[in-house]
């Protein structure tokens, strides 16, 4: 019984050129992610050096107050 529910599930093509779409697929979305993923990092450097200068800014305030 177990395995007929399972087996519903479960789907092998024959037919291996049937997996190439979702290899394009993956592999559009895989470097879609990546791509993303290297734009948040290089943001997030950008912000932080802002951050730092700001923090330096404030602190040279406060030194000739």
């Amino acid at each position: 019984m177990v395995h007929i529910i399972f087996g519903l599930f479960l789907y092998f093509p024959e037919d291996k050129t049937e997996y190439i779409p979702a290899a394009i697929s993956f592999t559009a979305f895989f470097i879609a992610a990546v791509l993303t993923m290297r734009v948040i990092v290089k943001v997030s450097k950008r912000q932080e050096e802002k951050a730092k200068q700001l923090e330096e800014q404030l602190q040279k305030q406060r030194i000739d107050d």
